[in-house]
């Protein structure tokens, strides 16, 4: 498991050193600096399957990440130009990538020793990795396949456009997070666990997927059950996004191997706030149960499932690291702050700083008080 990682000059960041555990929370206003930290990894990840990390390289661009140019990684009030980024994990000990500043390079060249080769061996750089970004893919009536990314790599795709395909491959094996399953699930084996835990975003939901490999599609539909009765089974596009893009998140969790490393952004996407508490109980649930998740989240409703799961005792508050990213202006230069409030055995925070997920007392604050006030 990866315990923490440090970044050096990049980004919006002179400095900063985040605790990683079994379950972490990275919230806070926009553009504040939490998208960096996943960013960071996934560059190290991106670098690693282009080939160029293990040589000391750091591409910028591919398939994960976007980043730009030297320029724009660099942290602009850098003083020594070189980029650092720091893991340090239980199974590998620390590994630093050290690269010095060449402005309009999109891949970068090392300066620091090599890292031993026991670190690619962590869950970030192998298949027990799963990234889903914040733009998943919505509701389709087919949605594609792809065997290199599905069968080869078991991978999801970073919009989860290939969680179809991954049901009709995999949905008939028993999950491997025994712990994760579902008490009113049918059996063990993955789609009828992804079924009873859309049951609690979603009651009744039913799925079938159909494999048109001739054209390299994939038709999803739903169907719901009420008592004892069933109903027909309808496409995507007529049931909704929330659904459809809650549906990866599960996939992603439930096929999760023990120490797979999950990267989610915003999780709450398109839920009810009945399901985002319930998609914060389930991925405590998850981390409980051995993987390692990494959660972007501007849901109190994601916060509170989890503090609800350790007030339950399904996850120790030790498991549990929240960041809370924010912004201060300092002279000419704006500073970006990292607070980590600590969650205790009751689901209680130590500290709750300013704007983190403060705004209901607020607004109720203001609408008792007299119209014009």
């Amino acid at each position: 498991m990866i315990k923490s990682l440090r970044l050096h000059n990049f980004k919006c960041f002179a400095d900063q050193e985040i605790g990683l555990g079994p379950l972490t929370l990275l919230s806070g206003l926009n553009g504040t600096g939490k998208s960096s930290i996943l960013q960071a990894l996934l560059l190290l990840r991106q670098s690693f399957l282009q080939g160029v990390l293990p040589q000391g390289g750091l591409a910028l661009n591919g398939d994960l990440v976007q980043t730009g140019t030297a320029r724009d990684a660099l942290y602009e009030g850098s003083e020594d130009e070189r980029i650092r980024l720091e893991i340090q994990s239980d199974e590998a000990g620390n590994a630093t990538w050290e690269f010095p500043y060449d402005r309009g390079v999109d891949v970068l060249d090392a300066a620091s020793a090599p890292v031993p080769e026991n670190v690619f061996k962590l869950n970030l750089f192998g298949t027990s990795f799963q990234y889903l970004c914040a733009e998943r893919i919505g509701p389709r009536t087919s949605f594609p396949m792809s065997d290199l990314s599905v069968r080869h790599q078991r991978q999801l795709g970073i919009r989860g456009e290939f969680t179809s395909q991954f049901l009709t491959v995999y949905g008939s094996q028993r999950i491997f997070l025994t712990q994760l399953a579902h008490p009113q699930a049918v059996s063990p084996a993955l789609k009828d666990q992804v079924e009873a835990w859309l049951g609690e975003v979603s009651p009744g939901t039913r799925l079938q997927v159909t494999q048109y490999s001739g054209m390299d599609l994939v038709q999803l539909q739903y169907s719901f059950v009420s008592g004892r009765d069933v109903s027909s089974f309808y496409r995507p596009t007529n049931v909704g996004f929330g659904i459809t893009f809650v549906l990866p998140l599960l996939v992603a969790a439930l096929a999760s191997e023990p120490g797979a490393l999950l990267l989610l952004e915003n999780p709450e996407a398109h839920l009810h706030p009945r399901g985002q508490v319930a998609m914060g109980g389930f991925l405590a649930l998850a981390a409980a149960a051995g993987a390692q998740i990494v959660i972007e989240t501007h849901s109190d409703h994601i916060l509170n499932g989890v503090r609800l799961a350790v007030h339950r005792g399904d996850l120790s508050p030790e498991s549990v690291k929240i960041h809370f990213f924010s912004r201060s202006q300092e002279a000419d230069r704006a500073r970006h702050l990292v607070t980590s409030p600590i969650l205790d055995r009751n689901g209680r925070l130590d500290t709750w700083p300013e704007d983190f997920f403060d705004l209901w007392d607020k607004s109720l604050e203001a609408l008792l008080l007299p119209p014009g006030s």
